[in-house]
């Protein structure tokens, strides 16, 4: 490859050329070397593409050993070659190493990638070549410089731990850009191989932070999050100067410092709030404030209570807003997530849009970001609602991804308009009577139930739809659908008494043995309904004509629904007995009372020979489960306050939460999220939620982040410009009675500062004067002392080398 683009490169730059120029060059000799030169390449290249048969190691060896740099060049290839296939490529290690001191720039690429890749199992030969590359540190090439910094802190042998040490250290200096991001990168390779070398690794990486490269910084702030991603101290003097650069920094540094810029949002700027119950009356106040607030994005009403950020804080929220325009996707749920977590509703609205935009990328980038749109959407759902069309399920879709748009959908719709949950409940609906994929069957009857329960104005639609889907001849859906109405009905059991009887009637038609078993139990649960007048009794008495033929889940609830019944007859019979005592004087009946016919024969009624009728039946039945649950039904109505207490206890309405509610809380682009846990339950350990926002009180001091204004001399004293203090002086118009940091003292007139500036060149002059007489009575005994002290007290920018030099060595630096 190496070979063709040389020559591709060549021919470029003779196309380029006019024709008298390339017979000028050919008669040249130059013009004979570059067609030797290309003549080799080519037949080098269609060598190296025609030869498929492998060499032997003999062969490999002897082209390493080469002093061809082409040979050289084809040997390693193929040694690394057969590293990349998984064969033993250690015995080539010495013929291999010994290439690192070669000039060219491309055979030692090669043959650091193959030191890295055998260092550790070759120490004592890695460490042969330590020297060669220790001078490659000071090559005139800032890439071969680089290159060599990246080699050995990637050998991972602990004994050059110290040498890797100083040469970062040499590299945290360098006047090459590139060769100080290198140097950044490997401050967390050194600190693995020696942890106890952090005081010095922390001191170098303070000094990188700081750098005005964003080239550089953004690699010092993943170095940061791998080392110490705690000492926030360190960011205090560089948080300004990072929030200006994360604009221009490549793409995995800005991943890595926006999540470090939320940890220290959190840990520095507490979380303030002001009442806005008088809103109306802080609006004729301070109505420019207040536009200021809002067009800034510094202040956001929730409810009774407004957020107040802080300055610095603003000063993030605004500067990554272009990053939503990344085509990372990494870097846009990066930015939503400092959005979500330290912004506030002005600042998650603009978020949405590029968070959709990720929908039209790949199936996995599809799935991730709709993770990260659900888990937004169990907050803010009504954010997402003018984007239901990018949720509508395309045939296309994987399953993980057709799941998580049906959760979205279910969320937004009871904060759509009518024509948008229209359009879900049809899209629902489609696919709800679809059999080709039982499992996304299952997942729309269910949306379609949680729709219901969310908005109780569509209920009945959707309640329509699913009794409409009973009678299917696919079993999964008829389930399906009966779970999902039976969620409806405990809701109000009171308000649809009819479903009840209708979902009775379609017993004949309902062949899925699981839906046969939830409609008998939904009508054992509304069998104390209006006492007499209820369909249970009857129910239970067309159901044992053909129980024999019955699946054994539909027997058990045939057998607790006759248990219902009759307690239910045994309650209202005992009811009926206490009225009727409750007649007589004393509660008790006389001498010669009897008790109503219709209660002295309890063995002629209807429903107590049903029951003995089902326990004859399971009796014989061949399930001993089925056997044992009817004996201790039969054993609880013996006690029938117990069997009050066990059978027909209110059961809670059950409630569909959405399938992520379990991801709640879990930090915004995170792999817990996708994975739903932490903690190691899905083989994922190290993860580590956002800290609380500091309290009041406790953050650190806002000055740490001016650093603009050096303190110097005048410790906390800030600049005052010139305008300002006039304007002082002017508004005074008299003697001041103090003195403020930074003003003049008093107020004077122009007639008083031209004297004090007459009287002042007077003193110059005799000064000057009696300075002449001095220099020519010593007559120059003393010049060298006093050159050596013009030097000292030259101040900066006024004489003295040292100091220009430093200065310009801390601009370099």
């Amino acid at each position: 490859m190496e070979s063709l683009s040389r020559i591709s490169t060549l021919l470029e730059s003779g196309k380029l050329s006019t024709a008298p120029d390339q017979a000028q060059r050919i008669t040249d000799g130059g013009g004979i070397d570059l067609a030797r030169e290309l003549t080799l390449d080519a037949a080098q290249a269609t060598r190296n593409s025609r030869s498929s048969k492998p060499l032997d190691r003999h062969q490999v060896k002897k082209l390493l050993d080469s002093r061809n740099d082409r040979e050289v060049l084809d040997g390693l290839r193929r040694v690394l070659a057969l590293m990349y296939r998984g064969q033993k490529t250690l015995p080539f290690f010495s013929s291999v190493v010994k290439n690192v001191a070669s000039p060219n720039i491309e055979i030692k690429k090669l043959v650091y990638i193959y030191l890295i890749h055998h260092a550790e199992q070759e120490p004592d030969l890695a460490l042969l070549s330590i020297n060669t590359i220790q001078k490659s540190l000071s090559d005139k090439d800032a890439q071969v410089r680089a290159l060599a910094l990246k080699t050995m802190s990637g050998i991972r042998v602990p004994v050059i731990s110290q040498i890797v040490s100083l040469a970062i250290k040499k590299g945290v200096v360098d006047m090459s850009p590139y060769v100080r991001r290198a140097a950044a990168l490997a401050l967390p390779k050194c600190y693995r191989l020696d942890p106890s070398q952090e005081p010095q690794l922390v001191d170098y990486l303070s000094t990188l932070l700081g750098d005005k490269q964003y080239y550089v910084a953004g690699a010092a702030v993943i170095a940061f999050m791998e080392m110490c991603p705690t000492r926030i101290d360190l960011i205090h003097a560089n948080y300004r100067s990072l929030v200006k650069k994360i604009v221009d920094m490549d793409e995995w540094s800005q991943i890595a410092t926006l999540r470090m810029m939320t940890y220290y949002a959190r840990k520095c700027f507490p979380r303030r709030t002001v009442q806005v119950a008088d809103r109306d009356e802080e609006q004729n106040q301070n109505h420019a404030s207040d536009l200021q607030a809002f067009y800034d994005g510094s202040g956001a009403r929730n409810g009774g209570q407004e957020a107040v950020l802080d300055p610095d804080l603003r000063l993030l929220l605004n500067a990554i807003k272009p990053l939503l325009q990344s085509r990372n996707s990494g870097v846009v749920l990066a930015v939503t997530r400092c959005y979500v977590e330290l912004g506030t509703s002005e600042h998650i609205t603009p978020a949405v849009g590029p968070l959709i935009a990720l929908l039209r990328g790949a199936s996995d980038i599809q799935q991730v970001a709709l993770f990260n749109i659900v888990s937004i959407c169990l907050r803010r759902p009504a954010d997402f609602a003018k984007y239901a069309n990018h949720f509508l399920v395309r045939g296309t879709d994987a399953a993980p991804v057709w799941e998580l748009k049906l959760e979205v959908l279910t969320l937004i719709f009871p904060h759509s308009p009518p024509h948008v949950k229209s359009l879900i409940l049809h899209e629902l609906e489609h696919f709800s009577r679809g059999s080709a994929n039982p499992a996304l069957v299952r997942e729309s009857v269910r949306a379609i139930g949680r729709c219901a329960q969310a908005d109780s104005s569509m209920a009945p639609r959707c309640l329509r739809l699913l009794l409409g889907q009973i009678a299917s001849l696919d079993g999964t859906l008829a389930a399906e659908s009966l779970t999902v109405i039976r969620h409806l009905i405990q809701q109000d059991p009171e308000g649809h008494t009819g479903t009840v009887v209708r979902l009775a009637k379609n017993l004949d038609s309902a062949t899925d043995p699981q839906a046969r078993a939830t409609i008998i139990w939904l009508v054992g649960e509304f069998s104390g309904l209006r006492g007499e007048d209820n369909i249970a009794a009857d129910v239970l008495r067309i159901l044992l004509k053909d129980f024999a033929s019955e699946s054994e889940v539909a027997k058990q609830q045939i057998v607790l629904l006759a248990a219902k019944v009759y307690l239910h007859h045994i309650n209202r019979k005992a009811e009926a007995e206490k009225e009727g005592a409750d007649g007589h004087e004393g509660g008790e009946l006389k001498n010669g009372d009897t008790p109503a016919p219709s209660l002295v024969e309890e063995e002629e009624h209807q429903i107590a020979k049903l029951w003995d009728y089902v326990m004859l039946l399971v009796r014989y039945d061949t399930s001993f489960e089925l056997r044992d649950r009817a004996r201790m039904y039969r054993a609880l109505l013996a006690v029938p306050q117990l069997a009050t207490l066990m059978l027909l206890a209110p059961k809670p309405a059950p409630q569909a939460p959405s399938p992520s509610e379990t991801r709640k809380g879990f930090m915004l682009g995170s792999s817990a999220l996708v994975l739903a846990g932490g903690g190691g339950i899905h083989g994922i350990k190290g993860y580590a939620p956002l800290p609380d926002w500091v309290k009041e009180g406790h953050e650190p001091d806002p000055r740490l982040r001016d650093t603009d204004v050096p303190a110097g001399e005048y410790g906390d004293r800030k600049a005052v410009p010139a305008s300002q203090k006039l304007d002082g002086l002017a508004s005074r118009g008299g003697p001041a009675s103090s003195v403020t940091a930074g003003e003049a003292v008093g107020g004077k007139t122009l007639d008083d500062w031209l004297a004090e500036e007459e009287d002042d060149e007077d003193e110059e002059e005799e000064s000057s004067e009696e300075e002449s007489d001095d220099e020519e009575d010593d007559d120059g005994d003393d010049e060298d002392d006093d050159e050596d002290d013009e030097e000292s007290d030259a101040g900066p920018g006024q004489g003295g080398s040292d100091h220009e030099d430093d200065g310009e060595n801390d601009r370099l630096l």
